[in-house]
């Protein structure tokens, strides 16, 4: 009997882990740990995670009952920006070179070698086509033939990777590639028509990974990106993208374009994020009962620039409003507390700042964010200038969630019209705008 038990604990690590992940980064020195999860359409779950080793392994054993599909190795903080997905296929070990300038190697995994093999082998066709148009060659028989090796490239791909997980992505990336020659207007065209043929929004492996999100960036900041009017052009995009994924499942619509929405509310091209959410991602997500989001979208809105700044009372008897303010051609909102150390140290900056400027160029009107008055009340006598409004609730004030407040100082610059017409990150920033 202690034999049969001796030989089930030895046999036991063999039940629990089936497979492996080694890696190893070149600039180890940069990275502790890596993370390792099983990605889902709409979600993430956390398998487990290995030390980064001082000559950059690591190494992730795999267990058992773990599904096929797509996994996400996270290497650094923040994971939305230092992560790449691998393929497990739940039949063989993998082992990979990671560099954040020449990408991931594959030395073992013969699918994931298969994927990348694919994507190689197909940026280097595309960039004979970008040689062949850049160098305005006449030679009608070198394109149809770069054509031939393109069409004959894919189709070899296709037929390897039958079975595997990787022809999900093989088939999605299958460019438009024309019968004959084509001019490069023609063939320009032709590839924005057609860019989303072969994508199906519906397979949840594509779902599964950041093949949507980086097809639908590639798209819309790349199609038309040398046109002069780029807001207009990225409008246009959006509208083909949405266009091209009707038929998606209307949590994978809101998913993409919430990530869309984002990028272009950081990027500084609040009028586009709007476009997003007044056209597309406001239905959705009334359709999908997401108030939450709906309430942000609109508050977001609301604050951006060019919009009317929400109104409010200057005083405790409610008899001023924001609105109602006069005389002057700028007015700067600032949302500070009289406890917060950067406060302390901006809003003098800003009070000798405003000093240099004419009297009937700008008028400030200081929100304090606070939990009590006893501090306020004391400080806002060195800043006789400004028109104090007192807030408090700090975090969960009516000003200040109107205004979407997050971190003070906060700035908001408005015409005399009350129209915002700047955000700026800090007073330095502040003073760049009126200069």
């Amino acid at each position: 009997m202690l034999k049969r038990v001796i030989f089930l604990v030895f046999l036991l690590p063999s039940f629990l882990f089936s497979h492996t992940i080694k890696g190893t980064f070149t600039n180890a020195k940069d990275y502790k740990y890596a993370l390792l999860y099983k990605i889902l359409p709409l979600s993430t779950s956390y398998i487990g995670n290995a030390e980064i080793k001082k000559d950059g392994s690591f190494m992730l054993e795999i267990d058992s009952t773990a599904t096929a599909g797509m996994y996400k190795i996270v290497y650094a903080i923040p994971k939305e920006e230092y992560n790449f997905d691998i393929i497990y296929n739940g039949k063989e070990d993998i082992e990979f070179t990671f560099d954040t300038e020449k990408g991931i190697a594959y030395q073992e995994s013969v699918e994931n070698k298969l994927l990348t093999g694919y994507t190689s082998s197909m940026s280097m066709i595309s960039q004979s086509i970008s040689n062949f148009f850049r160098q305005k060659s006449k030679d009608k028989e070198a394109l149809k033939a770069i054509f031939k090796t393109q069409r004959e490239t894919q189709a070899s791909f296709e037929e390897a990777a039958k079975g595997t997980i990787a022809l999900a992505f093989i088939k999605a990336n299958k460019p438009y590639i024309p019968q004959t020659f084509e001019d490069a207007e023609t063939y320009i065209n032709n590839l924005e028509t057609h860019f989303f043929d072969n994508v199906d929004f519906n397979d949840e492996t594509l779902q599964s990974s950041d093949f949507l999100v980086e097809r639908m960036y590639n798209y819309i900041l790349g199609i038309g990106k040398d046109t002069p009017d780029i807001v207009a052009n990225y409008k246009k995009n959006i509208d083909g993208f949405c266009l091209a994924m009707n038929d998606a499942p209307l949590t994978i619509k809101s998913s993409l374009l919430q990530q869309l929405w984002q990028s272009m509310a950081d990027s500084d091209f609040e009028g586009v994020a709007n476009y997003i959410s007044d056209k597309y991602l406001i239905n959705i997500a009334q359709t999908l009962n997401d108030q939450v989001l709906v309430n942000s979208l609109v508050q977001f809105k609301n604050t951006s620039k060019e919009s009317k700044a929400p109104d409010f009372y200057l005083d405790a008897s409610k008899e001023k409003k924001l609105s109602n303010l006069m005389g002057s051609k700028y007015y700067i909102l600032v949302f500070w507390s009289s406890t917060c150390s950067h406060c302390l140290n901006e809003i003098p900056q800003l009070e000798d700042f405003v000093k240099t400027m004419k009297e009937s160029e700008v008028k400030v009107v200081a929100i304090g964010l606070e939990d009590d008055d006893k501090n306020w009340s004391v400080k806002i006598k060195e800043f006789p200038d400004f028109i104090h409004v007192l807030g408090l609730g700090k975090w969960d004030n009516e000003i200040g969630n109107q205004y979407d407040i997050t971190a003070t100082p906060t700035y908001f610059v408005l015409d005399k019209n009350k129209r915002i017409i700047a955000k700026p990150n800090d007073v330095e920033a502040l003073k760049s705008f009126f200069n």
